[in-house]
């Protein structure tokens, strides 16, 4: 009998950020040095851009209390987290990176634990996301909690080394990512919440959002991720320099606490732990569940991810759906209505912003960068133009170019215009001919052929790369290497190509995709696993509904033709039943009383459930374990799961 955890591997690093395994970095190629087109680029972008940038070096430094330094270990001894990774980030940039992006990596480098203002404390540096403590009137009232339980608790530690021992007296979570959500536990049980009725608050769906975003296509998402993380990349100035938000993600384990407290209107006003909190609901924005919060007492301003020092995302590389420009500008320019007169405005990532003036005009640019991307690409849209054609025509004025907030750091012009046009007009760009395209390796032989063989194509393309002409370069080498995966020249001439171009890169996340993708062309795909189990604590709040869709999505549906088998799910503890059923090569589940004319009834605990779904059950406990029970067919039920795919995770993406 076939395994039935199979169609469960897909789900478990779905829940936003991968857990990918704690192997080393492989090192970037040596002989990859920058080419002197990269380093005319870099003197350019230098000549262009006031790198001095005085206000923000000064802010990132201001108030701050200790820095931290060593590793944060998980329980079996790995590193989630090094203070000291990125200690090469200091003086001039390199010739490997772009001179804006490497001023955004030093600045986001300032680790440590800061004052903002009275009251208000910033951990930064401890994971990708800030951890933000309010001083209430019995203890710290803790906003936002990183994304890892290890990580959370060294931030927290640290905290009450430098400031006392007080206990946490409220926890808020300003939205659905994880890497504001995932350490949770590392700051407090559900015991200690239940047992001191300590509120925990969050913005409404947001339970939902966090427990399901990305579970149906998780693996996709996962592998990409390592991709836009630079996961793979050494820490070095030819690999990861930093995430534009932050530094790096922390790859440990994940949990959450259910909320005690839902804000549900678009405005809605609390106390907690003696301090008021006005917060604004801004669903939709960077997070389908996310508000933001002022605080009058203080006159100050939590903008969550509404804000930040970057320009952000409204298409994520590593996968996601595509954000609404119009929604999040919107959302700006009443955060200027309501707090607008904030001494001090502080993000979730990054470092904050002081002086009512300057926070005015911080959030009214960042504003208007959005509308200028929205507005501009409509226009050209409704002039004709493809997504491609609008992201090279699209260039910030002036006066928002040299807003260096507002610059492509993690999100860029190019790729947020591509997501505008996408939100309103979806993939076809209206040629006939990108109707029914031929598949990438079929016209990538054509290419080849038509190019007068590989040889050719080769030799065009290394000229192009002699050049400086990096992207005319990928575009060839990218069909000989899908038209020959084997061919070295080809593979080592796109290498090159991408390596520069990720030097050139403005934005972490290009550096990382262009940086991991020399990286695999030179030594291989991803071969490594996923660390299920870090998610187990996360995956108890999971719906179980989630779970069964993703179980449809993972159906074979050459296995399944003519076939039509029904089953009995049963959970002895929570009296949830469903009934399943594979027909028409589609598997469809709903709740009900299981049926009689079922092939097969699984009886089984949640817990049990869960451990099939980390793996830490399989066949054999299935059948044997005194938590579950099958009546009718096991052949059946073994036919049944046999039909649901087991994916890897680490499919190609640079080669066919």
């Amino acid at each position: 009998m076939k395994s039935p955890t199979a169609w469960f591997t897909p789900a478990l690093v779905a829940l936003a950020l991968l857990a990918a395994c704690s192997k080393a970095p492989t090192p970037i190629d040596p002989n990859s040095a920058a080419s002197e087109y990269t380093q005319a680029f870099h003197a350019q972008v230098a000549e262009n851009t006031d790198l001095v940038d005085t206000a923000n070096n000064a802010d990132a430094r201001k108030g701050l209390i200790a820095k931290p330094t060593g590793k944060v270990l998980n329980d079996a001894g790995e590193v989630i987290w090094d203070y000291d990774e990125f200690n090469f980030i200091e003086g001039k940039a390199p010739g490997t990176v772009n001179p804006s992006l490497w001023r955004q990596a030093s600045l986001n480098n300032q680790i440590g634990l800061y004052k903002v203002a009275d009251r208000i404390y910033q951990l930064r540096g401890f994971d990708l996301s800030n951890m933000t403590l309010i001083e209430g009137e019995k203890g710290w009232i803790v906003v936002d909690v990183l994304t890892s339980e290890e990580t959370a608790r060294a931030a927290m530690a640290f905290a009450r080394k430098h400031l006392g021992d007080k206990p946490v007296t409220a926890i808020v979570f300003t939205h659905s990512h994880v890497d504001h959500f995932g350490g949770a536990l590392g700051v407090l049980s559900a015991e200690e919440v239940a047992a001191s009725n300590i509120p925990v608050v969050a913005p409404i769906g947001f339970m939902e959002e966090a427990t399901s975003e990305n579970l149906l296509v998780g693996m996709a998402m996962a592998r990409r991720s390592i991709y836009m993380y630079g996961k793979r990349l050494p820490r070095s100035p030819e690999g990861l320099i930093d995430n534009g938000l932050g530094k790096a993600v922390a790859y440990g384990k994940v949990g959450i606490l259910p909320p005690t407290l839902v804000v549900k209107e678009a405005k809605e006003t609390h106390v907690l732990d003696g301090l008021e909190f006005m917060f604004h609901n801004v669903p939709g924005s960077e997070a389908p569940s996310e508000f933001v919060f002022y605080l009058p007492t203080l006159k100050a301003f939590g903008s969550a991810e509404l804000f930040g020092h970057t320009l952000h995302n409204l298409y994520t590389p590593r996968g996601a759906k595509v954000r609404d420009a119009l929604k999040w500008a919107a959302y700006m320019d009443e955060a200027i209505a309501y707090a607008g007169d904030a001494e001090v405005m502080f993000h979730q990532h990054n470092w904050p912003v002081w002086g009512a003036e300057n926070v005015r005009s911080f959030m009214e640019k960042q504003r208007d960068v959005y509308r200028f991307i929205h507005d501009q690409t409509v226009r050209h849209m409704n002039a004709g133009y493809t997504s491609t054609e609008i992201a090279e025509k699209v260039a910030m004025p002036p006066a928002l170019n040299s807003f260096l907030s507002g610059r492509g750091y993690y999100g860029t012009v190019s790729h947020n215009v591509k997501a505008v046009y996408q939100f309103y007009m979806g993939w076809f760009d209206a040629n006939p001919a990108n109707l029914n395209p031929l598949p990438p390796v079929e016209a990538a032989k054509r290419y080849v052929d038509v190019a007068g063989g590989m040889d050719a194509l080769l030799n065009k393309a290394e000229d192009a790369v002699n050049k400086g002409e990096y992207r005319w370069a990928a575009e060839l080498l990218k069909h000989a290497v899908y038209a020959e995966p084997e061919n070295a020249r080809a593979k080592g001439l796109l290498a090159k190509s991408f390596d520069q171009m990720g030097y050139m890169a403005e934005s972490a996340p290009w550096r990382n995709f262009y940086l991991t993708g020399a990286l695999e062309l030179r030594e291989g795909g991803y071969t490594e696993g996923f660390k299920r189990t870090a998610f187990l604590d996360m995956l108890k709040h999971t719906p179980t509904e989630r779970f069964l869709e993703a179980m449809a999505a993972s159906l074979n549906s050459e296995k399944a033709e003519d076939e039509d088998i029904q089953i009995n799910l049963v959970f002895s503890d929570t009296q949830e039943s469903y009934v399943l059923r594979i027909n028409n090569s589609v598997l469809h589940h709903r709740a009900g009383k299981p049926e009689n004319n079922s092939a097969a009834t699984l009886t089984l605990s949640k817990p049990f459930f869960l451990n099939m779904m980390t793996g830490e059950a399989g066949a054999t406990d299935l059948l044997f374990s005194d938590q579950t029970k099958i009546d009718g067919s096991t052949i059946k039920l073994g036919q049944f799961f046999g039909m649901l795919e087991k994916a890897t995770g680490n499919f190609n993406i640079v080669t066919p």
